[in-house]
């Protein structure tokens, strides 16, 4: 248990000091894509030697001298009719080590988030560079080939390059846009930790830890900023239910039937001040209202006690300020809980043809909600099983495949 304990410590350390590294090189050389490599390196180097050897005293210094010489090795390779680059290697940190790791983890992130790539390869490239994870690490937390994600870091690292950005912060003029793109790209980590969308698996922690530690790393760097702070507020809500929406076999439990004592005090509290806090001091956007709806539902100590009129009032604003087809369909929840199952199936049929919800499993999922509150149990029982069909979520498959049986007439008997 010890080696073990030690293997994960080393482990959480390389990764802590992956883009700090990452972020001191590219600062000093500029190329962002052969730094990057550099680093792989180096961290490999480190996973082999420190478990034997030991840490040595000044681990981020290591790991940069390493990473340099890794760089120079590339360069001369791919230069070798230039003139060799002379560097001196100190045995600690480089000079420039007092700059602040805070910085340079922005300024990666940011450049990861750069609007040259697509936010799948966004997403690759911020778990590799500024999260530290290896290929198979993101291979797997993304369930994905471990080939599929080299190939979109790759391609990734050749855009940046090609479009000749730089490892420096964005002009002020394209910095809000650079900002929400990061957000963007964490909430995504986030929500595919969250609610996987597919395989056998309803949560992948590892991707929801990490979301949580990058967000938080952002919050640090960036206090005052609301949008933020209501992130790390919405995602701490969220993921503070996170023991008690499965059962001990992997069933999911919907939020009403939840166990509510097996929530996260601590993570409410802390979210919670996060967003009240937010919430009275900066401009509200998206993630804040989304983190103060979550607030209202963990507040709640029963189902019951949900002040529904409130998050339909919540809905409401995130309609007009952030529209989308799941806040739709959150919003026609919530009308249902206030005004009765009849207004929101008459909501639900306004808006099913829209194309970004045909063919969604949960368009379904909701009408046979609200068919099952309204009391039509055949109705509810076939749309039941049309989301359970169009599902690639296991356990929301079998879920969902559960509440058919539940208010299948044939269970009356």
């Amino acid at each position: 248990m010890g080696h073990l304990s030690a293997a994960n410590e080393i482990e959480d350390l390389l990764r802590t000091l992956a883009p700090q590294v990452l972020g001191a090189l590219a600062r000093r050389y500029g190329d962002f894509d052969v730094c990057e490599d550099a680093v792989q390196e180096a961290l490999l180097a480190a996973a082999v030697q420190w478990p034997p050897d030991g840490v040595p005293a000044n681990p981020h210094g290591w790991l940069t001298v390493v990473a340099s010489r890794r760089r120079t090795e590339m360069w001369r390779r791919e230069s070798a009719r230039r003139r060799r680059e002379q560097v001196t290697f100190a045995s600690t940190a480089p000079d420039d080590e007092h700059m602040s790791a805070g910085d340079d983890s922005l300024t990666l992130l940011l450049l990861c988030c750069h609007p040259s790539l697509t936010p799948v390869s966004q997403v690759a490239l911020t778990l590799r560079a500024v999260g530290g994870l290896t290929t198979a690490e993101i291979a797997r937390a993304l369930l994905v080939p471990e080939a599929t994600v080299a190939q979109r870091i790759s391609r990734a690292k050749q855009r940046i390059k090609a479009g000749g950005a730089k490892f420096q912060m964005p002009p002020d003029a394209e910095l809000p846009d650079r900002m929400t793109a990061a957000t963007h790209v964490l909430y995504l980590v986030f929500n595919e930790g969250s609610t996987a969308s597919s395989g056998a698996s309803l949560q992948r922690v590892d991707l929801i830890a990490e979301a949580i530690r990058l967000t938080r790393q952002l919050h640090d760097r960036l206090p005052d900023d609301g949008e933020v702070a209501g992130l790390l507020a919405l995602m701490l809500l969220t993921d503070a239910r996170r023991p008690a929406r499965v059962t001990s076999d992997g069933a999911l439990v919907p939020l009403a039937e939840q166990d509510r004592e097996l929530w996260d005090a601590e993570s409410i509290a802390e979210g919670t001040r996060l967003i009240s806090r937010s919430l009275a001091t900066a401009p509200i956007g998206p993630y804040q209202l989304q983190a103060a709806l979550a607030a209202v539902h963990d507040e709640a100590a029963r189902a019951e006690h949900t002040d529904w009129k409130q998050i339909l009032g919540l809905y409401d604003l995130l309609r007009t300020l952030a529209p989308g087809p799941m806040v739709t369909l959150n919003r026609i929840v919530a009308v249902a809980m206030v005004h009765g199952p009849k207004a929101g199936l008459r909501e639900l049929a306004a808006i099913e043809r829209d194309p970004a919800l045909r063919g969604n499993h949960r368009v379904d999922a909701v009408r046979a909600h609200l068919l099952e509150m309204a009391g039509d149990a055949v109705g509810a029982r076939d749309c039941y099983r049309l989301a359970a069909r169009r599902t690639l979520s296991i356990p929301e498959r079998r879920y969902l495949e559960s509440r058919a049986a539940r208010v299948s007439p044939e269970h009356d008997i």
